[in-house]
């Protein structure tokens, strides 16, 4: 048996040798935290982590608006769209009608009777509605107007093969059978049935009748509305211009002109305000090799810019989400949002320029996609690679809210003047411009030795259109179980 080829020494106990510097405690040469003192550390600038992508700012086309008003002049319309009713909440089993809302309905659409309204409201019930529920079938006369309090309803209509079509769905806020009001002897166009459990407001054809014959206003009003609807018009509902296609000889041809609205929608620049307070100690004794007040207000026009795009989405006298016409708002079929949706939203207006969407909404699109074997394709914008459906780039928008049923909305706009599109308003040279739209003022310094400076943007948001901008609602984000 061979020996090892090596062998430990034999064993001391003297301790191993120490340097110098550790036997009697000191440094024999400069140590870093020392060291540290002398040299300039390398540091980035105050970061932010509530900054976003803010595509909404960065893809809007801006007019500028000189005299603060932007007004957007249109062709006369003589068929109103609807919008959202409101509901007074008492209870479980007390929901009413806000009287005033009505008016979001369009035969009442600029009914100012408070009264009539008032009574109008009281005369609906509340009424408990199960899922597979039918509220209304198809060429059968109208009895009853239903407002959705909250649910989903189909609207249906048998198919050329027998077969069962879906054409709508209807969720809260919306009506259904409105549209007879005024009418003699309506019929419903689609079937209507309930895909949940829901709570409606019914309004008795013949209470609604009894009322009109006692209300002199309500009936001049509808008068009037049935004729408006009268009236020739186009596809979108404004008053018609005659003309005459595929003639010979010499016919006499039509004449008329083109009619506006006589008080078109005034957009005043809304804004975005705050105050800047720095010490004068920190300006004078701290800025190197950083600018002390530059990094305050770069965080500060950062801040307001988050602002400006949020209110962009969700302000109500201008914002996407509360101004985009009832017409232009459809909901999921299913809950998630689903490449069906999406073609629907598109289908709805020309040359959509870009959708946008909570990025969990994006997630959520991207499962049934998955589920479908499908690959979303991708679109450089800005150098950037972007998830696009059709073509369309899906832009992410974390101002898009998500409700507390973990639901949202997706976005889908045209933009441009030339477009007739969604446009972004601001004004530039203002006094004391720091970046277009925005001004920084000095406001002088207090008895504190505090500096202050008003910090300013000026913006709003037009839809130039109606079909400029549409919204997918009820957009589910949450994973449903296999």
């Amino acid at each position: 048996m061979s020996a090892p080829e090596s062998a430990p020494g034999p064993v001391t106990d003297e301790p191993a040798p120490q340097p110098a510097a550790e036997a009697d405690g000191r440094l024999t040469s400069l140590g870093t935290r020392a060291a540290r003192q002398l040299a300039t550390t390398a540091k980035t600038v105050p970061q932010m982590q509530a900054i976003s992508s803010r595509w909404l700012l960065r893809r809007l086309p801006w007019v500028d608006v000189k005299g603060g008003t932007y007004r957007v002049n249109r062709r006369l319309q003589v068929r109103t769209g609807h919008g959202r009713v409101g509901f007074q909440h008492n209870g479980a089993d007390d929901v009413r009608v806000v009287p005033g809302t009505l008016t979001e309905l369009p035969a009442l659409r600029g009914y100012s009777d408070t009264a009539v309204l008032t009574e109008l409201a009281s005369r609906f019930r509340a009424r408990q509605v199960r899922p597979g529920e039918v509220l209304a079938e198809a060429g059968q006369p109208v009895g009853e107007t239903f407002l959705v309090v909250h649910g989903r309803f189909l609207r249906h209509v048998a198919g050329a093969y027998g077969e069962e079509e879906a054409v709508g769905v209807v969720t809260d806020g919306a009506g259904l059978g409105d549209e007879a009001v005024g009418v003699a002897d309506p019929l419903w166009p689609t079937s209507v049935r309930a895909q949940t459990a829901g709570v409606v407001l019914a309004l008795d054809r013949d209470a609604l009748l009894e009322l009109i014959g006692r209300a002199p206003s309500l009936a001049a009003h509808l008068d009037a509305h049935a004729e408006r609807r009268s009236r020739p018009a186009n596809r979108r509902g404004e008053a018609d211009m005659p003309v005459r296609a595929g003639h010979a000889g010499e016919p006499v041809l039509p004449g008329g002109f083109v009619d506006y609205e006589l008080a078109p929608r005034e957009y005043e620049l809304s804004l975005t305000q705050t105050v800047l307070r720095v010490h004068t100690r920190i300006a004078d004794l701290y800025n190197d090799p950083m600018d002390q007040t530059e990094q305050q207000l770069r965080l500060t026009v950062e801040e307001i810019r988050e602002r400006q795009e949020w209110e962009l989405v969700n302000n109500r006298e201008f914002g996407l989400l509360h101004n985009v016409g009832h017409d232009q708002r459809i909901s999921t079929f299913t809950g998630p949002p689903t490449p069906d949706d999406l073609d629907e939203l598109l289908s709805m207006r020309r040359s959509t320029r870009l959708l946008l969407a909570h990025p969990k909404a994006i997630a959520a699109f991207f499962r049934q996609c998955n589920r479908r074997g499908l690959v979303p394709g991708t679109a450089n914008v800005d150098g950037h690679e972007v998830p696009a459906w059709r073509g369309v780039p899906l832009f992410p928008c974390g101002k898009i809210p998500v409700t507390g049923q973990y639901t949202s909305s997706i976005i889908a706009l045209r933009t441009g003047e030339a477009d007739q599109g969604v446009v972004g308003l601001y004004q530039t040279g203002i006094p004391e411009e720091y970046q277009p739209g925005l001004n920084v003022r000095f406001m002088g310094i207090d008895e504190a030795a505090i500096t202050r400076y008003l910090v300013t943007a000026y913006y709003s948001l037009a839809i130039l259109v109606p079909d400029a901008a549409g919204v997918l609602e009820n957009v589910q984000l949450g994973r449903t179980a296999d």
